[in-house]
């Protein structure tokens, strides 16, 4: 069953819940699984991983990668009112649909 999400690649989000949420911090959807419900946000879900020397990387090593984190975890961030908010459509007198916040009533993105 997929989720049904407003939440786009390349929007930005605010943590809901868990270790980001304390930091107060805000990422970049990167990618977006909506049959799971999950979302690859930039600088959230932080782990290590070893990686053998390739041809791409010959040094290998330790690197950080972005893990996924769960679509109930994240909300959309409106920057006029610098928190999370909730999303509506709407749409506008020339036709074009768009995302707006339910809090300020700011247009955020089109759909």
């Amino acid at each position: 069953m997929q989720a049904k999400t407003r939440i786009k690649k390349e929007d930005i989000v605010i943590a809901t819940s868990g270790k980001e949420r304390f930091a107060r911090k805000t990422g970049r959807v990167l990618k977006i699984f909506p049959e799971k419900g999950r979302a690859i946000v930039e600088g959230f879900n932080l782990a290590k991983r070893h990686m053998r020397p390739t041809q791409k990387n010959p040094k290998g090593g330790i690197v950080q990668r972005e893990g996924s984190i769960n679509l109930s975890n994240i909300m959309l961030y409106c920057p006029r009112c610098q928190r999370g908010t909730r999303v509506g459509n709407r749409l506008l007198t020339d036709g074009t649909k768009v995302r707006y916040c339910r809090k300020c009533e700011e247009v955020i993105g089109k759909t």
